[in-house]
């Protein structure tokens, strides 16, 4: 359960940043609150696992969901560069992710 938490938290927070570009070119009052809901939800599931996975796997794991997450949507959503380099930093990223899953 803490784990499926944690990977929840990971995509809400992905989702939030996703919603930061819609909530800078449209400025409504829904985007807003789905980015506030997003991350609301994101830090709700952290805190879940949190209670049970070491601080500091949860939070790298989190952010990692993020960065890489939020990387890999702007290459897909926003044609945002997808040169090698990038690509074997995302990789880089999602493997240090999936190793302290497996020591933790």
């Amino acid at each position: 359960m803490d784990w499926l938490a944690l990977i929840l938290a990971g995509l809400f927070e992905m989702g939030g940043v996703i919603l930061m570009s819609n909530v800078k070119s449209t400025h409504s009052k829904k985007s807003y609150m789905l980015l506030a809901t997003s991350f609301f939800l994101s830090f709700f599931f952290l805190s879940i696992a949190m209670k049970t996975l070491p601080m500091g796997t949860a939070y790298a794991v989190w952010t990692g969901i993020g960065t890489a997450g939020g990387a890999l949507a702007g290459i897909m959503l926003y044609n945002e560069p997808r040169n090698p380099a990038r690509i074997l930093a995302i990789l880089m990223v999602l493997g240090s992710v999936i190793g302290l899953k497996l020591i933790a």
